[in-house]
Parts: structure tokens; sequence; C-alpha cells
């Protein structure tokens, strides 16, 4: 207790000192609370976005499909999907069913100035697509196809300015069918979707199921079925569950399996983002290490007098470790208020991106505003973490000031 309020009084003695490390500390932590914060957001919104719009929470594909997925094959497609859908409604799930097959649009000069084409990937949806997805919530302009309608396409509101298509422009999708033949149709683009997530805004191309079958030559097949299940449910326990109730040439896929690509992006951004916070924190480190250097030095009279007083040395390092580790838990306490506020506004407000998202692709599947997230492992980290960095950034320091002789330190003054 003696240590301890003699730590206590050397803060009050120091105050400019103890304020200035405090605040160096303080804005370490800070900003790793914001960017923890920040990061944690946007990953939470771009999974809801990937399910709710690219992958749902599940995918049925044929095995052989998944094999040789880069080139979307229609003829390893599920032969009968209707009994699979009944029977996972059955099961408490919303599933439907899909085709999504690569082709091209053509673009004529008459409509669009130049004659062109692009590859794209169609996704052909059946009218009860909104039990799974939410693409009914973000029709931005014109409507939805019906079902049975040859020649409606719906396209993301970003692929159709780039393309210079709107609502009425008609285009000519080219496409090859189940067992290799190839067809050719116009087809109007008839509404315009504007969606949460960045990557189907640049590439949707959709159309109605029971056409798309009727062009491909599907016979009633379709290329996966997807689920939705809810956020609290066990994913990996409820997929295992529905593989056992499956044909084993099936194959059950979260959406985890289906968007590796983006998980290694986003795993990299956050560790390039832990490298620049630690980085922060070294530069703090090295901060506290020469307040606590400057400190040592000039209190060395002092420090000579209270071994000549019979001060052991495991006291003394008891002392100062407690004032460095006070002076941390201050900054870490100043700095978690400066977080707990910014916070605030990034969970409430966000930070609006839509200047820089339309045509820089970073990967996440945000298109306007950044939000921020409550993570209280990340305050108990910062805590304990300022507390144990300063007193880590005093070690040195104070074993160069009680290496020295009493006498020697006596002569300095």
């Amino acid at each position: 207790m003696f240590l301890l309020r003699l730590a206590v009084k050397n803060l009050s003695r120091y105050k400019r000192r103890t304020i200035i490390t405090a605040v160096a500390i303080a804005v370490g932590i800070a900003m790793f609370l914001i960017v923890d914060s920040m990061l944690l957001g946007v990953e939470q919104e771009s999974e809801r976005n990937l399910k709710w719009y690219e992958t749902a929470s599940l995918r049925i594909h044929t095995r052989a499909w998944w094999e040789d997925r880069l080139f979307l094959p229609l003829d390893d497609a599920i032969e009968e999907p209707t009994p699979i859908v009944e029977m996972l409604v059955h099961s408490g799930y919303q599933a439907v069913s899909r085709t999504r097959f690569a082709a091209e649009l053509i673009l004529g000069y008459e409509e669009f100035g130049d004659d062109g084409y692009i590859p794209v990937t169609i996704t052909a949806i059946g009218e009860d697509d909104g039990r799974v997805y939410r693409f009914g919530e973000s029709l931005a302009e014109g409507r939805f196809f019906t079902p049975g309608e040859m020649d409606g396409l719906v396209l993301g509101s970003w692929l159709a300015e780039d393309i210079g298509a709107k609502v009425g422009s008609v285009l000519t999708v080219s496409v090859r069918g189940k067992g290799g033949f190839y067809e050719a149709f116009d087809a109007q683009v008839v509404g315009l979707v504007n969606c949460p997530n960045p990557n189907v805004n640049r590439t949707l191309v959709m159309m109605d199921i029971e056409a798309a079958d009727q062009y491909l030559g599907m016979d009633g097949s379709v290329t996966n079925i997807d689920i939705r299940i809810a956020d609290t449910r066990d994913l990996e326990a409820v997929q295992r569950q529905i593989q056992q109730q499956l044909d084993p040439s099936l194959v059950v896929l979260n959406w985890k399996d289906l968007a590796q690509d983006y998980l290694a992006l986003v795993s990299s951004k956050q560790g390039g983002s832990y490298m620049i916070l630690l980085l922060i924190f070294i530069i703090a480190a090295v901060g506290i290490s020469n307040t606590m250097l400057m400190a040592m030095y000039e209190r060395s009279g002092e420090i000579a007098m209270m071994r000549a007083m019979g001060m052991e040395g495991g006291a003394l390092w008891t002392a100062f470790l407690l004032e460095a580790g006070l002076i941390g838990l201050l900054g870490s306490l100043i700095g978690s208020l400066l977080g707990i506020l910014a916070n605030l506004y990034l969970v409430e407000v966000g930070v609006d991106l839509s200047f820089m998202l339309r045509d820089l692709d970073m990967g996440f599947r945000i298109t306007n505003v950044m939000y921020g997230a409550w993570n209280v492992g990340a305050f108990i980290i910062a805590g304990i973490g300022g507390t144990a960095l300063s007193m880590l950034g005093a070690v040195l320091p104070i074993r160069r000031a009680l290496k020295s002789t009493v006498v020697a330190a006596l002569g300095r003054q």
C-alpha cells in the first residue's frame, strides 16, 4: 500500500509528464478501438449482404458441378429439385431453386451507339425467390419479370450504367444450352436493382427461371438450391443434417465455402490493419520508454537517497512499475472513453464512403456507409494492453537507473 501511495504521489508531482504520456497512450488506444470497430462492422455487414444477395446461408449443388464450377456446367445440374425443396421447406427452412449460367450480352449499334458484347453470368430465379433473397426490397427502377416472361431481364444498376442500358433497352443474349447447343434471343431490360452489395450491382443479370428452362433445354433441372436459415442456428450442424438427407451425388455448402475469395481478402486486409496498429503501439511504447528514461534521470538523486536510506531494489522496481502502470491505466481509460464516443457515432451514423465505393472495389460487400460495431473484447484488450505496454516500456529505464551506484547518482546532482 505504501508503494502504491508513493506511485500516486509521483504522478501528481509530475503532472505535465503524466498527462503527455497518458495522452500518447490514449491516442493509440482510441485508434485501435476505432479501427477494430470499423473492421468488425464492415465484416458483419458484408456477411449479411453476402447471404442476402449472393450465397444464401447454404447451397446445394451436384458434386460434379462444384468440381467444374468455374465453367458453370449445365450438364451437371440437379435433375429433380422440387422434392428436395419440398423436403427442406417441410423441415422448417426457406429454400428456392435457381439456375446460373454463362452468357454474352450483345449490344446493338442502334441501341447503344456501338457494337460489342460483354460476358456475364445470368441467374434465373422463380417468383418464390424472395423466400431466401432480398432483391424485392432493392428494385431501384422498373419492375421484376412475371412468371414465364420470356424476354425480361433485370440488371444491376451499376452494370446498366456502365453499358449505357436503361429500362426498356433491348439486349441480345447468347447462351450455350444443356447438351452443347447454342441459343440467342432478344430480351428487354424491365428493371434495375441497386442493393447494398456492390458486387451484385456491378454484375447482376437476372431472368425468369421458366424462360431460362426453355432457352437452355434444362427440362426442369436447376444448377443449385439455395437455403436460408436463421443466424441463431448452428450453420455447420444444419449443413451436416441436410447433407445426411440428400443423395451422395449432392453436396451442401455454406456461405463461407462459397465466399472463400472474399474471406481471404478480408483476412489479408485485417492483417494489414493490425500491423498498422502494432506500429502505433510500438511508437507509443518508445515514447513511454523515453518519458520514463527522462524521469529516472531527473530523479536519480531521489532514487539514490531512497536507496541510501535502506529501500531495497525490489521495492523501487515495484514503485516505479506501479507508477508506469498507473499512467498506462489512465491513458487506457481516456482512450477507451474516446473510443466509446467515436463508436457511438460509427454505430449510429457511420462513415459515408459512397464517393469512392462506386468506382473502387475494396472487396467488402458495402456500397455507401461503413458502420462500426461494438466489441467488448477489444475494450478489455485495450485496457489491459495499455497498462501492460506502459509497464513494459518502463523496464529498461528503471533497470538503467537502478544499475547506477548510490555515490555515482548523488555525484550527478
